[in-house]
């Protein structure tokens, strides 16, 4: 006979393990999930797409074994994915996890979708293509940088938030602005979470930054060496895909397809053509640069337990976080 397991009480809050790309959040989640009876909500923009795993550092089946792992490979990369969607699928999944007597525990580094699922989103206009259709020709004629600058003249928070290499997120913005007439953040600030009790958050936080670097950088050369470009052909084979997908715009992945665009023009039109080191140069940068937003929206943050993760080996950082935990739930 089968034992009963009782649901998790209603107030039970879920646990946000957050921190910048590469700091380690996948091996320390797992290690916590197997301690606590966990199940994992993936909480990444990239993870999300189906044959997308070498350039995101997906978990592998090795990896995910003993521990259910949530919103991986739940959509096709010429498919969208919101951040509104996310919090939909989170607060479902939050409450079907409780009920099996389990805990929630959300782990990424997609700092939005966390914030969104923490304090709630706002009631916002739907795609309108006319208009998103005149932002992308501005945009081909002024460049993005300008219509950031607009962004920041109409609506100084979302301004500030977003940075201006951000295309998507800018269109975006100004989108809603140009629906509505009024700025997205003071959308944004109209809003609630469904949450039932705050969230218990820790963030994994290096307090060197060369650190956090070199671990790009390995980690970058061993993408490539699992067989990133081909993933990127396969990818740029499939006639669904473009450059202008926020899929295909996730970092290293933009790079290496600029990359292969330039190659093809330069061999169609009897050019040299650019090296690899040169993308790959630059899909590291911009993975830094990434690095860099996610820190800094981290330390912005409140009611966060901080976790060194460059000086306190794996397993102090996983019985400090249990320790946490046992004091707050």
């Amino acid at each position: 006979m089968n034992e009963q397991i009782a649901p998790l009480a209603s107030d039970t809050p879920s646990i946000f393990l957050m921190g910048a790309t590469a700091c380690g959040k996948t091996a320390v989640s797992i290690e916590i999930a197997k301690q606590l009876n966990a199940e994992v909500i993936s909480v990444d923009s990239a993870l999300v797409y189906r044959d997308m795993n070498i350039g995101t550092a997906k978990p592998d089946h090795d990896e995910r074994a003993g521990v259910v792992h949530h919103l991986i490979d739940i959509c096709d990369p010429w498919q969208a994915y919101s951040a509104a969607q996310f919090c939909t699928d989170a607060n479902h999944l939050i409450s079907q996890i409780h009920s099996r007597g389990k805990r929630a525990l959300l782990v990424g580094g997609t700092m939005l979708y966390f914030k969104a699922l923490e304090e709630g989103l706002a009631t916002l206009p739907k795609a309108d293509a006319k208009t998103r259709a005149g932002l992308v020709e501005e945009a081909r004629v002024h460049g993005w940088h300008e219509l950031h600058h607009q962004l920041t003249t109409i609506d100084p928070i979302a301004g500030a938030r977003i940075h201006p290499n951000d295309p998507q997120r800018i269109q975006r913005a100004l989108e809603v602005y140009r629906l509505t007439g009024v700025p997205m953040g003071e959308l944004q600030a109209q809003t609630s979470s469904d949450l039932v009790v705050a969230p218990v958050k820790f963030a994994l936080l290096p307090s060197n930054r060369a650190w956090l670097h070199q671990r790009i950088e390995e980690r970058f050369k061993a993408m490539m060496l699992a067989g990133f470009m081909d993933e990127l052909k396969q990818l740029r084979a499939d006639k669904r895909l473009h450059r202008d997908l926020p899929s295909v715009r996730s970092v290293g992945y933009r790079q290496g397809w600029e990359f292969l665009d330039s190659r093809a023009a330069c061999v169609a039109n009897n050019e040299t053509p650019p090296a690899d080191n040169e993308w790959q140069d630059k899909a590291v940068v911009a993975t830094r640069q990434l690095a860099k937003r996610q820190l800094t929206w981290l330390r912005s943050m409140h009611n966060i337990t901080s976790i060194e993760c460059d000086t306190q080996p794996m397993s102090e950082q996983v019985e400090r976080i249990l320790n946490t935990l046992n004091k707050n739930l």
